[in-house]
């Protein structure tokens, strides 16, 4: 049986996570290493100023009081005995979509996979209903980890997949959508008289391209975009060559 690691975001008594985990332990050995708490927006941060403490709370379950991140590297390198098979994260309560990929902790903990050398899946159910049915996400995990099981994934790919609430059956490839948000800051003062801002986001519908995770979703379809761990820009390597002798000091 193939060894699966689990983490997310949300804490490591997430229904998403259960559900996750529930379903993969009928194609692999699951091991669960996952924030305490949630840690919704980590990314990929590292906690640098303070210990990490971990807890085992039952057979191949650790809780880590640190950043998803954090779990991974805690799993990689002092928890497990050998690397694992593959890496799944999630099941998130709420999409990871467009530039929500930059700050998603559910990302940020299979990107920690990828960097690893290991296939790396996130995962997230595109509602923030407090009662989300996980059950049709779960499943398609379950598919998609066994066929990256068996076909594997190019060096340096993860894949960051997201499942609309009512699915359809469809699942796209899809690249990653362009800001498809708008940041809203709520300002008040707290009892004495402090200045304070609750930050949230007004998701935008108009112009998305058909190609994109966003308007998967909005079609009812499964999105599934294969996201690179190496951010080099190529072709600006070239474009840019030309300003070598203007930056080099003489």
């Amino acid at each position: 049986m193939p060894n699966i690691l689990v983490t997310n975001d949300d804490g490591i008594a997430a229904p998403g996570l259960r559900a996750l985990a529930d379903s993969l332990a009928e194609i692999g050995d699951v091991t669960i290493v996952a924030p305490s708490q949630e840690r919704s927006a980590a990314a990929q941060s590292l906690t640098l100023r303070h210990p990490i403490f971990c807890e085992q709370i039952a057979d191949r379950e650790w809780s880590v009081d640190g950043t998803p991140a954090d779990a991974m590297i805690l799993a990689f390198h002092s928890l497990l005995a050998r690397k694992p098979d593959l890496v799944v994260s999630g099941i998130n309560r709420g999409s990871n979509l467009g530039e929500n990929v930059y700050y998603s902790g559910t990302v940020g903990a299979a990107m920690e996979g990828a960097i690893n050398g290991v296939a790396s899946i996130a995962i997230s159910l595109t509602t923030k209903a407090q009662n989300a049915d996980f059950s049709a996400a779960a499943g398609f995990a379950k598919t998609i980890a066994s066929l990256v099981l068996k076909e594997g994934l190019p060096q340096g790919v993860l894949l960051n997949v997201n499942v609309p609430v009512e699915w359809n059956g469809g699942v796209r490839f899809t690249r990653q959508s362009p800001k498809i948000t708008r940041n809203v800051l709520q300002e008040n003062k707290d009892p004495r008289g402090r200045k304070y801002y609750w930050l949230s986001e007004q998701r935008l519908t108009e112009d998305i391209a058909a190609d994109t995770d966003h308007a998967a979703i909005l079609a009812g379809e499964i999105s599934v975009t294969p996201l690179v761990i190496d951010h080099t820009d190529r072709p600006s390597l070239n474009h840019l060559s030309h300003w070598k002798k203007l930056l080099e000091q003489n």
